[in-house]
């Protein structure tokens, strides 16, 4: 048992929207939080704070590290980051006396790598329903307030699962602790796969791709391929993460456009100018998530010997895309 308390309640990797929506927040809820950012983000939050607008209109101080190597120890160390570089991150933070950490990044890799970095019994899963976008001039667009689900790998029931929900609940952003994050996790993963497919290449507001029958289509197409991917890995879909993914899965085609055209009319009408992260990378310049998320959806694909082909199509559209984008 610990005879010191940590430096920090919570320290941030990342000071993107997310990152900074959960640390604004939760600063203002009078929790201890350090944000480990770099460059000209650590500038303007040094300078100005964390300064949220939309869904909320704040300003916060708070602390920031632009070197992870001087954090010594937090209780919860959330990561924010893009999933591009995850890996050497966390690398300058194994020193860190973390208690427990977890991810809110896309994609079931997150785990894998805290695991690697910390021990699998100091990683819970998470899954973000939240979106944001950091603005040109520092401040941060808060868009969207569902959820944010955190759990056990093992999927039992935890005090520190629940507190942590419970903090990050009552600083403004919705949280819940669950005990099928797994579950929930790779629900989303198998709506985020297509959705950012179909972002960054419609280039369109989210709720505009959803409401086209034809993009709609591709989408129903890609989900299920996901969803054949996760009945070989034994993981059962839920439709409650991000979008219906399960009854996209067993319905018939026709139902599934339906529904996905329905959902895209309730983003035009509720969240207008929502755009996925993914969108917002590729305006702004940033390396897009794609080996890290359709990529790992086709490793794991291959090691059981399975196709995913319209999946893969994308990968490879996509991947040109980036390499050709960041090429000039």
């Amino acid at each position: 048992m610990k005879s010191t308390q940590p430096d920090y309640e919570f320290a941030v990797l990342g000071a993107g929207a997310l990152g900074s929506i959960l640390g604004a927040h939760l600063a203002r809820a009078g929790r201890s939080v350090v944000m480990l950012a770099r460059g000209r983000r650590a500038e303007q939050i040094r300078a100005d704070g964390l300064r949220i607008t939309g869904l909320a209109e704040f300003t916060t101080a708070v602390p920031t590290l632009s070197d992870p190597g001087q954090l010594r120890s937090a209780g919860v160390l959330i990561v924010a980051t893009k999933t591009p570089g995850t890996a050497e991150a966390l690398v300058s933070l194994r020193h860190a006396d973390i208690d427990v950490a977890l991810s809110i990044q896309n994609g079931p890799l997150k785990n894998e790598l805290l695991a690697e970095a910390f021990g699998e019994q100091r990683v819970l899963g998470a899954l973000a329903n939240t979106s944001g976008e950091l603005l040109p001039n520092g401040q941060v667009l808060f868009t969207r307030n569902v959820n944010i689900l955190v759990g056990e790998l093992s999927g039992e029931a935890s005090s520190r699962a629940q507190r942590i929900a419970s903090d990050i609940d009552a600083s403004g952003v919705r949280a819940a602790a669950v005990t099928d994050i797994i579950s929930l996790e790779w629900s989303k993963f198998a709506a985020w796969v297509g959705l950012m497919a179909l972002s960054v290449t419609t280039r369109a507001f989210t709720g505009r791709y959803l409401s086209d029958s034809g993009s709609a289509l591709v989408l129903v197409r890609l989900i299920r391929e996901m969803g054949h991917l996760t009945r070989v890995l034994n993981i059962e879909l839920t439709d409650e993460a991000v979008l219906p993914v399960a009854t996209i899965c067993r319905g018939t085609e026709e139902a599934a456009v339906a529904a996905l055209m329905k959902i895209g009319r309730e983003f035009e009408s509720n969240a207008p100018l929502h755009k996925m992260s993914s969108l917002q990378d590729l305006e702004a310049g940033r390396p897009l998530e794609i080996h890290e998320t359709l990529g790992y959806a086709l490793r794991k694909a291959a090691q059981k010997a399975m196709a995913l082909p319209l999946t893969d199509a994308f990968y490879h559209v996509i991947s040109a895309l980036d390499r050709m984008r960041l090429a000039h």
